[in-house]
């Protein structure tokens, strides 16, 4: 099973924006040498606890301080964005590091409607063109716009022999089946929907049509995971992530809480029945437990390959835990490490 890193780059309590950016040029570094197989970086606006609104330039630093494993977003909003010029960043991109790069696109506004409406200049993205939005953008890297298009002439640079593989993704069926008809890869975030994703799997795979990019369907499940030494241990330092989703939903902006932070809390009743509820987005155990659940699951997802979310109360446990999973499931260290 291939495995693959998504990375919110998270603002721990206690540390600043620019060393979460810095932990994750670091956990980057660390996962090609342990054979993770490509790194997401996540578009965020407006959030405290995440630090990361641009991740085209952030991919681009991070080109450099790696060299073999692929890189992208996971991903670009598009309905902000003009598809044109978000081909040519990627192409860009690509020339910089050629065979490298991922074009991981969303339709979400990745933050609340003020914060939607200040980054679309004074209008709240328009989702309703995203199918369009996406099929010029493929049409602007692959140099495939029909004669008719009013942009057909219009050139993308800089023009270079190869592109990045582009994967719409989704947490429902929209994307999914948008992926099929449109020819694309596709990655679902069971880490923000943990039910009916096989369904919205399966029916990419049955509705998916060939296209000039892919012959058949590729696809990612992402997983958020927390691995620690024993099941016992996982859950305590779930209990940090416990209490950020809990003040995600009551509304609260705040960095990630450190483990002592949330260990010091008292969950009511009913937080501990909304924080229960969440926990099927998650798995969370021991390097056996994790292994055998993240295997059960991408087999129910007919998954290619699993990509992993995981944030702690700490910096040290979250590269710890991505460790731990590459050494439960043997995937290879870069040779000399």
């Amino acid at each position: 099973m291939r495995l693959s890193v998504l990375d919110q780059s998270p603002i721990i309590s206690g540390h600043t924006p620019k060393e979460a950016i810095e932990e994750t040029l670091k956990l980057a570094r660390t996962a090609e040498k342990l054979g993770y197989s490509r790194y997401w970086l996540a578009e965020h606006h407006a959030i405290g606890a995440l630090a990361d609104p641009c991740p085209e330039i952030l991919l681009a630093r991070m080109g450099a301080e790696t060299s073999t494993m692929r890189i992208g977003t996971g991903g670009v909003l598009l309905p902000y964005y003009s598809a044109f010029k978000v081909a040519e960043i990627f192409r860009m991109l690509e020339a910089l590091y050629p065979g490298r790069i991922d074009l991981g696109i969303g339709r979400a506004p990745g933050g609340d409607g003020r914060t939607a409406q200040a980054v679309g200049g004074g209008k709240f993205p328009d989702a309703d063109r995203f199918p369009e939005q996406v099929w010029e953008l493929v049409g602007h890297l692959d140099g495939t716009l029909p004669d008719d298009h009013p942009y057909k002439t219009v050139r993308a640079m800089p023009e270079v022999p190869t592109a990045p593989e582009v994967w719409l993704l989704g947490s429902s069926d929209y994307s999914g089946l948008l992926s099929a008809q449109l020819g694309l890869r596709f990655a679902f975030a069971h880490f923000i929907n943990a039910h009916g994703g096989d369904a919205v799997m399966r029916a990419y795979r049955e509705r998916f049509q060939p296209s000039i990019r892919e012959k058949k369907p590729h696809t990612i499940t992402c997983v958020f995971v927390i691995c620690a030494k024993t099941d016992d241990e996982a859950e305590r330092l779930a209990r940090a992530i416990d209490l950020r989703r809990l003040h995600m939903a009551q509304g609260i902006d705040s960095p990630v809480p450190t483990l002592a932070e949330a260990e010091r809390h008292r969950f009511t009743p009913q937080e501990q029945a909304y924080i229960d509820s969440q926990r099927p987005r998650a798995v969370i155990g021991g390097p056996r437990k994790c292994h055998d659940e993240l295997v059960q699951l991408a087999e129910r997802y007919c998954a290619d390959e699993l990509m992993v979310l995981t944030i702690t109360g700490d910096y040290a446990s979250r590269l710890e835990s991505y460790e731990r999973l590459a050494d439960a499931f043997g995937i290879e260290k870069q040779a000399g490490e």
